[in-house]
């Protein structure tokens, strides 16, 4: 079988970029099981409640959701278990020292194949507070009423 190419969405953090204020990504591989790696190659995985924590110079992805393979064996995998994150040396020392600042956190963006392997992009973000939220869902009307209005204007409407 030939191998894939190019990028391969399977799972996304919708939210994330609503609820936190992102100030570095990383891309990052991911240790996985035989069936973890065939239930997600069906799509099937949910980022929500999911984060990183960087344990002993090591980057550990908890409470990502990848469903069981449902033509597993008794070799199933566990849906929520925790697992390890292939970074080098410089970046996991980087984010460390990104975290170590007051209010920051590490959380997943997307979960997806690149040319055949699975990688997690993670963003290093601070909490956003509510009137933050509020003040990018105004900004984001505005965008979309000039953009509308740009539109009819060259509709000559």
């Amino acid at each position: 079988m030939a191998k894939e190419k190019g990028r391969k969405l399977v799972a996304q953090n919708r939210k994330a970029r609503h609820d936190y204020h992102i100030h570095d990504t990383y891309e990052a591989g991911i240790v996985l099981g035989g069936t973890e790696v065939k239930s997600l190659r069906e799509g099937k995985a949910s980022l929500i409640d999911a984060f990183a924590t960087v344990d002993d110079g090591e980057v550990w992805l908890r409470s990502a959701h990848i469903p069981e393979y449902t033509h597993g064996t008794w070799t199933n995998h566990t849906a929520r278990r925790t697992r390890k994150l292939l970074l080098n040396r410089r970046e996991i020392s980087r984010i460390q020292r990104e975290l170590a600042s007051n209010g920051m956190t590490l959380i997943p963006l997307s979960l997806y194949f690149m040319n055949g392997y699975a990688k997690v992009e993670l963003a290093v973000a601070s909490g956003k507070r509510e009137y933050d939220k509020r003040q990018t869902i105004a900004e984001r009307d505005a965008r979309r009423d000039t953009e509308r209005a740009l539109a009819a204007r060259n509709r000559g409407e």
